[in-house]
């Protein structure tokens, strides 16, 4: 209220300053113009008229009843604070929009791994390596890749033999004490790491079929692989493991986007809500 706020800044009282006033009635232009000009000695600024609210701003506010206008403003204030507090919790908590471009960000990345399809031709022990295995493993190319694993506290090497499994191939190779490794088995994992199992394609795939994340539309418009190069020196598979896991059915998924290839989906054979790497 415009008079409210000219007693807190004046300090005169309303009743002080306009005794004429009735507390269901407004105030007229000529009562509000003849009280202001009527009480600067209460200011003690004789010389120096004070900076009032202009009396056509407080003809507009007088409408309200004086005995409302503290509350009223103190609910202002108390809007005004809840304001700020309801501010910070927004400030807090991403908006909408940035979470579902982060989202897109990762599912933008993880369309450009080269995931595929593929069969262990040969699986053998590494020699300097008692954690290691090395596999052939065709993947569609002309030659298999050579690739080391990690799995011999968790996979016994037979089960290895012959088998599909599912390839990150666009992996800058590694050197594996001695042994050049092209790649990654796939696997899912429970949060101790003491489970482990290799992914499995959809029965009917075949080597160097791609993976994709989504629906059939997704793999229509599934981008080309990136490049070794571009998928180390942006941290694409950084970006992206992080959100692979399998889901209540033991589905590989991308947060609600599932992996798959055209003949299926990715699954791990029994651990539900695993990560995936």
């Amino acid at each position: 209220m415009a008079t409210n706020l000219f007693k807190c800044s004046t300090g005169i009282g309303v009743r002080l300053l306009f005794p004429f006033a009735h507390s269901e009635l407004p105030l007229n232009f000529h009562q509000i113009n003849s009280a202001i000009n009527g009480n600067y000695h209460h200011l003690g600024l004789r010389n120096k008229k004070p900076k009032l609210p202009s009396a056509r701003s407080l003809l507009w506010h007088s409408s309200s009843s004086f005995c409302t206008a503290a509350s009223a403003t103190d609910a202002s204030a108390t809007g005004a604070s809840g304001a700020v507090s309801d501010a910070s919790i927004d400030e807090a908590v991403p908006p909408v929009s940035d979470v579902e471009d982060q989202k897109q960000r990762i599912k933008d990345a993880a369309d450009v791994l080269d995931i595929r399809v593929g069969r262990v031709l040969k699986a053998w022990r590494h020699e300097e390596a008692d954690s290691l295995y090395v596999e052939e493993v065709d993947i569609g190319e002309p030659e298999p890749r050579t690739i080391c694993s990690g799995l011999v506290k968790y996979v016994p090497l037979d089960h290895l033999q012959d088998r599909n499994v599912v390839v990150l191939a666009n992996l800058k190779p590694r050197n594996m004490r001695g042994v050049k490794s092209s790649g990654m088995l796939l696997a899912a994992s429970d949060a101790s790491h003491e489970n482990v199992e290799l992914l499995v394609p959809p029965e009917g795939s075949l080597p160097g079929q791609r993976v994709w994340f989504g629906s059939e539309d997704d793999h229509q418009n599934q981008p080309p692989p990136a490049t070794a190069n571009q998928i180390q020196k942006k941290k694409i598979w950084e970006l992206v493991q992080p959100h692979l896991k399998t889901d209540d059915s033991c589905i590989a998924i991308l947060g609600g986007h599932v992996m798959q290839t055209s003949a299926g989906v990715v699954i791990s054979s029994s651990l539900k809500n695993a990560n995936i790497s």
